[in-house]
């Protein structure tokens, strides 16, 4: 029986923008591997990965919407290749569209209130078809996209049989709260009017909102951003700090399987006994050959999203200050974003040609050869609920250097502070002033203290970010919630069709197709833009 069942737009690899798919897909893997058996269940996008599995049908129905009704399936991945069930809500016409939030030109998709709160609706409608006794004891409901269930399991008739299992809401990131407005209430499904202030924030329907006021439990993904969520939170700050007692702060963990030097397939050289300064070495070769980089200097790297919460538009004209100053350091910079920095990072390519590239993709695979072979990893970010990046680059040896925010005051200390246990290079201030001057501490390092940074990448490489830290903190939270969870030594080897329902709809089996390969089964290889020669072992 599935004792959590994760519910979230986004789950790795079927679909993911950012730390929520990473999450969503390695928290239910781990915590059934300590016994609790979890699932997770997202939309059915047709991205490449869902298109390569096979799927089996086990529920079929419909959701009201205004004056119509919808149609969908919950269908589950045949072959359990993610290590845990997972499921999607296949609703033909607003999911199987080839970008998750965003068409292929990067337009936000004008109907997302309709597509989550049918998404949503099919969830707890699905719910409903099993026994009583079979169904989850936790819903674990991630971001807004999923803010809404905590109320419609109290709030709604239709769905009020659900409305003994606790809910636990994790925010991963405030800045995102799926508001609208209440000419759209149409939309929703019957609920109590007595209800009504429980959906109203200021005037206007805030998923968020709700999911603070109505879930057992609310978690964010790590202590100082539920700090900060206290102070700035785009107008929830009362509601934040009136709901305290119900709310913890934990960090994410990482995937210590995937993000493993020593096993890693998307890396030209993997770590061999404990050569860290010899891995390093090689995997640096690497990218000064593929993008036309020096050496003899140490390389600085982005990777994410270029927006605004992340600080990307900080850093054109920091490296170029830095590079116009005389430093000696180059940048390489991976990743897709708003149009304007995109295009500021092409154009200084072809400025800078050895001192500074760019690579304007999504590509996994190259994210895991850059980790491995730059100096460090430059983390800006103006929110970083958590931060996964500096946790994966400090897992191959790469010294972050970071904005002090969020869980990156968390998980980095600054390399000055007593005792001798700093992992990176912290700034305060979001100026060019600030991260000029911690660029400039780690380019120093590099040239005049090799020994200190071959102290630092043994220290960071040892550091435990692995989700079997973190897992019996959401226990607890499961526990104060009232969840009656419980550890099951030998949970079933076969979870192919572990949730489905007693009177299940048809099973239909998807044609057959080759099993899609993992973005990290493949070597990183060389962006055509790039110039310069790809290295053959």
């Amino acid at each position: 029986m599935i004792q959590v069942l994760h519910i979230s737009a986004e789950c790795y690899p079927a679909a993911k923008t950012g730390g929520l798919g990473d999450v969503v897909g390695s928290l239910p893997k781990y915590q059934s591997e300590a016994g609790v058996l979890s699932a997770a269940i997202i939309p059915k996008y047709a991205t490449k990965w869902i298109n390569n599995q096979e799927w089996v049908t086990v529920y079929g129905g419909a959701v009201r919407v205004d004056w119509r009704t919808v149609g969908f399936t919950v269908q589950q991945e045949k072959n359990n290749a993610l290590g845990f069930p997972f499921f999607v809500v296949d609703v033909p016409g607003l999911f199987d569209r080839p970008g998750i939030y965003n068409d292929p030109a990067g337009h936000p998709y004008g109907d997302e209130l309709e597509r989550y709160l049918v998404f949503q609706q099919a969830v707890l409608q699905w719910l409903l078809s099993f026994p009583q006794h079979d169904r989850p004891r936790v819903l674990h409901c991630h971001d807004h996209h999923t803010g809404l269930i905590p109320f419609m399991v109290k709030h709604c008739p239709q769905y009020n049989d659900l409305g003994m299992i606790p809910t636990v809401f994790t925010i991963h990131n405030g800045q995102y709260q799926g508001m609208f407005s209440r000419n759209n209430l149409h939309l929703m499904p019957f609920f109590e009017s007595s209800a009504y202030g429980l959906l109203d924030w200021n005037g206007i329907i805030n998923p968020m909102a709700s999911a603070l006021r109505c879930a057992w439990a609310v978690t964010t993904v790590s202590e100082t951003y539920l700090y900060e969520l206290h102070q700035s939170s785009l107008g929830l700050e009362r509601l934040f700090r009136d709901e305290w007692h119900k709310q913890s702060g934990i960090i994410n963990g990482i995937d210590a399987r995937v993000w493993d030097p020593a096993t890693d397939p998307a890396i030209q050289y993997r770590l061999e006994g404990n050569d860290i300064d010899a891995f390093k070495l090689k995997n640096k070769k690497v990218l000064c050959e593929w993008f036309g980089l020096p050496e003899d200097q140490p390389i600085i790297s982005f990777i994410g999203r270029l927006v605004g919460e992340k600080g990307s538009d900080l850093l054109p004209d920091a490296f170029r200050n830095y590079i116009h100053a005389g430093g000696g350091a180059s940048f390489l910079v991976l990743g897709t974003g708003e149009p304007w920095t995109q295009n500021q990072f092409r154009q200084m390519a072809y400025q800078y040609p050895g001192r500074f590239n760019a690579i304007i993709d999504y590509n996994e695979a190259l994210a895991h050869q850059i980790y491995a072979g730059s100096d460090y990893l430059i983390m800006p970010s103006r929110v970083e609920p958590c931060g996964l990046n500096q946790m994966y680059s400090m897992r191959y040896g790469t010294i972050p250097i970071v904005h002090s925010v969020g869980g990156l005051i968390d998980t980095v200390p600054d390399i000055g502070e007593p005792g001798g246990t700093g992992r990176g290079i912290r700034f305060d201030r979001f100026d060019l002033g600030d991260i000029g001057w911690a660029i400039h501490r780690g380019a120093s390092m590099w040239h005049h203290n090799p020994h200190a940074i071959s102290e630092i990448r043994k220290r960071i490489m040892s550091i435990d970010f692995s989700w079997e830290r973190t897992i019996e903190k959401y226990f607890d939270v499961y526990r104060r919630a009232s969840a009656q969870i419980r550890i099951e030594k030998h949970a079933p080897a076969e979870v192919a069709n572990i949730l489905e329902p007693e009177k299940p709809a048809t099973s239909k089996v998807a044609s057959k197709k080759a099993p899609a390969k993992s973005p990290k089964s493949e070597p990183a290889a060389k962006p055509a833009a790039s110039k310069a020669k790809k290295k053959t072992k």
